[in-house]
């Protein structure tokens, strides 16, 4: 039997975690299952010390909770400070964005771990050149018309091409300032002002996919094969389908079109180092690819009967084993 793994989790605070749906959490619960020690930080705390990429560390349990509002770990140690690879064999790139600086200097500091043999998932490389709303460009033929501007004429422009379209963010997450913008909606303008003075970067506009009524599918993707989707439902009034947003959960199978899709990504994925991959499609169309810390897992198996923790630590031991 290969020995246990010493797993380290750089996520947001253990303490504020909603552990119902949480993927992080069911991936913390799956490798203790395992015999695999867990240990977690916070990625503010990861340090470059004269050659060696450290980080005040804890080392816990994590455990289901019997009730609401009971505790969902067990015990919690005190921070102690280490070098990754020495007291680590992989670390899990688990906290949530915003893709700020920030996070794209914790992807710099696990590169330089990586580079000092240890094994990082998602790859902290592939991370950060795999934004969700720019790695997806590399795959124009599966998305809707998509425009990537700062200019207030080429988005009037492609409104005028494509009527309704949806404008949002590039580094945005969980739906945040995603708006609709219909062809005779006089706010464009303001819209793309308001973007000018929030952000630096450019904006996305998207032709308007009318489907998203019918669901915006969030599938799954473990090594570059799809493990499960689920369908989430705007709720009234809303075109928005992220459950952070007040989307709703539901059981899907995969259409035709949507295997074909993940039968593109895969290979390209896998190559990538990119183990854990949540992908969106509405109406057969490809609108991100998610890699930061993509979710889902816990509804999907809820629907499915499965175990998709399971499969993504045999990946992850897989490319353990492999070094």
């Amino acid at each position: 039997m290969a020995r246990p793994l010493r797993i380290a989790v750089q996520m947001d605070a253990i303490e504020t975690i909603h552990v119902a749906g949480d993927s992080t959490f069911a991936l913390m619960l799956e490798a203790q299952r395992r015999g695999h020690k867990v240990s977690h930080y916070l990625a503010p705390d990861l340090d470059w010390v004269e050659g060696r990429v450290e980080a005040m560390v804890r080392d816990l349990e994590v455990m289901r909770p019997r009730a609401p509002g009971e505790a969902h770990f067990r015990w919690l140690g005190a921070p102690r400070r280490v070098a990754l690879a020495d007291a680590f064999d992989v670390v899990l790139m688990r906290q949530d964005p915003p893709f700020d600086m920030a996070y794209v200097t914790a992807t710099h500091l696990l590169e330089r771990a990586k580079a000092e043999g240890l094994l990082v998932v998602n790859d902290p490389v592939a991370v950060r050149n795999a934004p969700e709303k720019l790695f997806v460009l590399e795959f124009a033929d599966l998305m809707p018309p998509t425009l990537v501007t700062r200019s207030l004429e080429a988005a009037q422009a492609f409104r005028a091409r494509h009527g309704e379209v949806v404008v949002k963010p590039l580094y945005g997450n969980a739906g945040a300032a995603v708006f609709h913008v219909a062809r005779a909606d006089a706010n464009l303008a303001a819209l793309v002002e308001m973007f000018h003075h929030v952000w630096r970067e450019p904006f996305m506009v998207q032709a308007f996919l009318p489907e998203v009524a019918a669901g915006d599918k969030r599938i799954v993707l473990v090594d570059g094969e799809a493990a499960g989707a689920i369908n989430r439902l705007p709720r009234d009034g809303e075109i928005r389908s992220n459950l952070a947003a007040g989307g709703s959960a539901h059981p899907a199978t995969l259409s035709p079109r949507e295997q074909e899709i993940c039968d593109r990504l895969g290979p390209r994925l896998r190559d990538l180092g990119l183990l854990f991959v949540g992908i969106d499609v509405i109406g057969g169309y490809l609108t991100e690819i998610n890699v930061t810390s993509p979710t889902g897992i816990v509804a999907i198996d809820s629907f499915n009967g499965t175990n998709t923790p399971a499969r993504i630590w045999d990946a992850i031991e897989q490319r353990h084993r492999a070094r």
